[in-house]
């Protein structure tokens, strides 16, 4: 038998960097409930295992299940290995392809593994819908259907566009929202978490525990984080991402790097800053009493924290200041042995320090690329064997180059 925090400590936690709740009251009698029986909530968060590389826009959500966690109710990471396959439809202009059930498997490892960068494995459940879904037979799927409209389906705002664009939408697509309501009846889920673009997927849910005869889910949405670059929602294809796994000194320059009008909200979303922590650091703001640049620097400090530890946050932080106000290299940096003349473009993917030759031949007409502090600007450059020297790509790459 377990014992719980009074509501109101319940309810400050779980609403922190929450954009709704739907309903609140029901939420509220659900922990009343639970509090009297000493029982905990079944939480839940579907996650898609067709992205493996994890980011703090994907923590938030995780984040507030690890609270759940730490309020004392049972955590159920579902990994989507089935509908996966079908294709998350949220925000598509067009039908996704289709990945087999291995592929998302493999993924399901890399991101089960930094997920629990957050989560606390004791009592965590984690679970894959084909272990219900792959065995369903055609006519429960014909049953799942019928509790849904086709009218209600194209209420949904990417459908909607779509529909009026003219733009095909194929009839497996409907079902993705079904499959992952069904995995809320399956589970008798109390409460299911996601991001505000799952809004729609997370109310079939809700509706169909109801045609089940079930009591239905609370949804609990969260913020979809703004990238580093102050537009974009955050995604490793915008390239304005923090990486769960990144090292402390890429989590650090890349807080720094974030405009000043996301500093607040990155606080609240992103680290496990107090309230009243965060309400003064709000107010500084606005009052225009603290540096952008110092509370930058604090909250690049706190992530590397949470993903590593204060030490890497303090090492992380003097070898910014290294290269950065006292524009010196780093210590330490990969190397790269130079036996024969080797294209710079190459060399650069070969190591990691761009994606692909396109994006080497960008970087060094963009003049983000430097040998010994001297910018590069020929794409077509050969490095040739000789002394010792660094290759910088942007602000935080570099390269020793040994012969």
């Amino acid at each position: 038998m377990k014992t719980f925090a009074p509501l109101n400590e319940q309810m400050e936690l779980i609403l922190r960097g929450v954009e709704e709740i739907i309903p609140v009251e029901e939420l509220e009698k659900k922990i009343t409930k639970s509090i009297k029986n000493k029982a905990p909530l079944k939480v839940k968060f579907g996650c898609d295992p067709s992205r493996p590389d994890l980011h703090i826009g994907h923590a938030v959500v995780l984040r507030k299940l690890r609270h759940f966690q730490d309020l004392g109710h049972e955590a159920i990471l579902l990994i989507g290995d089935f509908t996966a396959m079908i294709g998350d439809p949220t925000g598509r202009n067009k039908t996704r392809p289709q990945i087999t059930l291995e592929e998302t498997r493999e993924n399901a490892l890399s991101y089960i593994d930094q997920a629990s960068i957050i989560l606390r494995q004791e009592g965590l459940q984690i679970v894959y819908n084909s272990d219900w879904l792959g065995k369903m037979d055609f006519s429960e799927v014909i049953r799942l259907s019928s509790n849904y409209t086709v009218a209600r389906m194209l209420e949904r705002d990417d459908f909607t566009k779509r529909y009026k664009d003219g733009i095909p939408i194929s009839v497996h697509e409907f079902l993705y929202p079904l499959a992952q309501g069904h995995d809320s009846v399956f589970l008798h889920s109390d409460v299911e978490l996601g991001g505000t673009d799952q809004k729609f997927n997370l109310l079939v849910g809700r509706h169909l525990q109801k045609e089940a005869g079930q009591e239905p889910q609370v949804i609990i949405t969260t913020p979809i984080l703004v990238g580093t670059d102050g537009v974009e929602k955050m995604s490793k294809s915008y390239d304005n991402y923090i990486g769960l796994t990144d090292s402390p000194s890429d989590i650090y320059g890349k807080a720094l790097s974030i405009p000043d009008s996301l500093i607040a909200k990155y606080f609240e979303f992103a680290t496990d800053v107090s309230s009243s922590e965060l309400e003064s650091i709000r107010k500084d703001l606005k009052n225009s009493i603290s540096n952008p640049r110092d509370v930058k620097r604090k909250l690049a400090r706190e992530l590397v924290t949470l993903y590593h530890d204060a030490e890497k946050a303090q090492q992380a932080e003097a070898e910014f200041d290294k290269m950065f106000i006292k524009k010196e290299v780093p210590d330490e940096m990969p190397e790269c042995k130079i036996t024969a003349p080797s294209k710079l473009v190459s060399l650069m993917v070969d190591n990691k320090l761009s994606a692909s030759n396109g994006e080497s031949r960008r970087l060094i007409s963009q003049g983000a690329v430097s040998i010994e502090q001297e910018k590069v600007t020929d794409i077509h450059y050969l490095i040739e064997p000789g002394d010792d020297r660094v290759l910088k790509v942007g602000k935080r790459k570099f390269l020793k180059l040994i012969s």
